[in-house]
């Protein structure tokens, strides 16, 4: 049978959100902490639960990217990919990656960030991605933009094991690994026999 591991990025993978980094890398941080602030009633409404987290990060999604034509976009996050990604790369994680492709291994991250700047780096270490998406638009000039919003759900918790199986039919990989680092990895989790939690701290 194929040997599969599905990977978490932001905490696993990386020591630092990326969706958090790349707002600063592509906004600045006058930018940034202007917008978070304009969010802040949606974030503490997040943290007390009374909003899902893809409310809240639809939220901030609009406030930085809303509108912005989708070309100047995946520029930016090719741009952070080759920039910025590699300084956030645990060390062992990527240890753990190239170890684990070396014994024949399918490697998948699985991300609840937008695919957009994971994808142009998942491809040096010869990953697969699943992610979020995002919902884009055509305007009257026929050029597409982002609306703010995700396309789809957020790809996280029960989602991530949504994904994984819409894609691989599982019973035909043994082992399966899975690494997460937070509450919205558990269900992926459970799929791995074995799994890790921070793993790579």
């Amino acid at each position: 049978m194929d040997r599969i591991a599905f990977f978490d990025f932001d905490g696993t993978i990386t020591d630092k959100d990326t969706l958090l980094e790349f707002i600063r890398f592509s906004k600045g941080k006058m930018s940034f902490t202007k917008g978070f602030l304009l969010n802040s009633p949606w974030l503490v409404a997040f943290k007390l639960k009374l909003i899902s987290n893809q409310r809240a990060k639809e939220a901030v999604l609009r406030t930085f990217f809303g509108k912005m034509p989708l070309d100047a976009f995946e520029e930016e996050c090719v741009r952070f990919a080759r920039e910025f990604i590699p300084a956030l790369v645990r060390q062992k994680a990527g240890q753990e990656i190239e170890a684990l492709q070396k014994k024949g291994f399918k490697v998948v991250i699985v991300s609840a960030s937008p695919g957009n700047w994971i994808l142009p780096w998942a491809r040096t270490v010869d990953a697969d991605l699943i992610a979020t998406r995002l919902e884009t638009y055509k305007d009257a000039n026929g050029l597409e933009r982002l609306t703010g919003k995700i396309s789809g759900k957020n790809c996280h918790g029960k989602e991530k094991v949504t994904r994984i199986r819409e894609q691989y039919r599982l019973e035909d990989y043994h082992p399966i690994h899975a690494y997460g680092d937070s509450k919205g990895d558990l269900p992926m989790l459970e799929l791995g026999r074995p799994s890790f939690m921070k793993p790579f701290r």
